[in-house]
């Protein structure tokens, strides 16, 4: 027999350990963090984060934000003035914490509420449990069974600390709802855990477009969506800051007949890492999923993408597509590349795909030859690039956004 020593701790999760220990915790709180402390901060032996080695990244770690008093609701509040809005309603978190006074009255047709000791995901992993046992509420967002309410922003401002946010949504039948969610207002001494349940009863549909636009230290973000029959789900993720990022989608249907579309734009620049690890599940018959990602890494930047498309046995009649493409700007750029197919049925189509090139020499030399500055040859170019990928959201105030931003990043670039 084989005794394998315990693995030590790190300093950063012996601190974890010492944050959660100062907290009143229920026992639901008590388990996921003796969950997490079983598992660790994930490291490159763990398959899913064989890219991003957060126990080696994470070398400290920042205090509890605290819950936001009346001087930081004022700072708040000043920055929310100078941000468009982008939908009709907004909902505010400040550190985390839902801001009411800063938020919008909820709509006809859609409710919110605050819940202490919110459910339990169906999954679950070290990120995971131990937003479960450090987040001090959920915001719950109930749309009522074949109501269509206004289009919904809901706007993170994150200031120092370690913050950790939950929102829980649930549409009923039929329902429809359009949602933002912008992550705001952090710097290098911000560390963010973002856990997002969401569920969709028989026929609702739900538009999401997700930016993380700031100078986080740490971005971890977890959707976990489920799908009831001839449900629609559409993801898009712009991420264009922060200097670890990584997006964890889990997305499953139970129910026939469903649509899933996640896509997004990673821009990438400086020393950043920008992680899109996402898991479909086709769990019943006749659903269709397409995963279109794009990334443009510069500098010393580096890139991920791990797409798991799953096929049971009986899901049969799924078509299922992915795509990721990436430009390498540097020769110090890198970008890694996984999609993976599981197929567990025969009356299936399922493809996917994966490139990783640079700007294309002959076009550059086409634009410059129409008189066209080389630096602006390419910033048009990888403008077009990223743009085809902003055509995939609906909206078109939130894609004009997103377009802006694309924009605003490449000029930057290019001064």
């Amino acid at each position: 027999m084989t005794l394998h020593a315990p693995v030590p701790k790190t300093a950063a999760e012996s601190a974890l350990a010492a944050a959660f220990s100062a907290l009143s915790a229920s026992d639901a709180a008590k388990a996921a963090f003796a969950d997490f402390e079983k598992r660790g901060l994930p490291t490159r032996r763990d398959e899913a984060w064989h890219y991003t080695d957060l126990r080696a990244a994470m070398k400290r770690v920042q205090p509890l934000a605290a819950a936001p008093d009346d001087r930081r609701l004022k700072a708040a509040e000043a920055a929310l003035a100078r941000s468009p809005r982008i939908a009709a309603v907004r909902l505010v978190l400040v550190d985390g914490r839902y801001a009411e006074s800063l938020s919008d009255a909820a709509p006809a047709g859609i409710s919110f509420s605050l819940v202490k000791e919110p459910r339990a995901p169906d999954i679950s992993d070290a990120v995971i449990s131990l937003n479960r046992a450090l987040v001090a509420e959920a915001l719950e967002l109930r749309v009522a069974a074949n109501s269509a309410p206004p289009s919904l922003e809901i706007f993170h401002l994150d200031g120092p600390g370690a913050i950790y946010s939950r929102v829980d949504l649930a549409l009923g039948a039929g329902a429809k709802l359009s949602l933002i969610e912008r992550f705001e207002g952090a710097s290098e001494q911000t560390q963010r855990n973002a856990l997002r349940l969401v569920a969709l009863a028989e026929g609702a549909s739900c538009d999401w477009t997700t930016i993380v636009g700031d100078e986080a230290a740490l971005h971890l973000e977890t959707p976990i969506v489920r799908l009831e029959g001839q449900a629609v789900f559409r993801n898009f993720g712009l991420v264009c800051g922060g200097a670890l990022v990584r997006r964890q989608i889990d997305v499953a249907h139970s129910g026939p007949g469903v649509k899933i579309a996640l896509s997004g734009l990673s821009l990438i620049d400086g020393q950043r890492h920008a992680d899109t690890t996402l898991t479909v599940r086709h769990a019943a018959p006749r659903g269709e999923s397409r995963e279109f990602f794009r990334h443009i890494v510069a500098d010393e930047g580096s890139g991920v993408y791990q797409g798991k498309v799953i096929v049971d046995p009986h899901a049969q009649k799924t078509d299922g597509g992915m795509k990721s493409q990436a430009l390498l700007l540097s020769p110090t750029a890198e970008m890694d590349n996984k999609p993976e197919l599981e197929i567990f049925a025969d009356d299936v189509v399922c493809g996917h795909g994966a490139t990783v090139g640079a700007l294309d020499p002959e076009q550059v030399f086409y634009l410059q030859s129409r008189g066209i500055p080389r630096r602006q040859a390419e910033a048009m170019l990888l403008e077009a690039f990223g743009i085809e990928a902003i055509e995939r959201v609906a909206d078109e105030a939130v894609a004009d956004s997103l377009r802006e931003r694309l924009h605003d990043w490449l000029k930057r670039r290019a001064a």
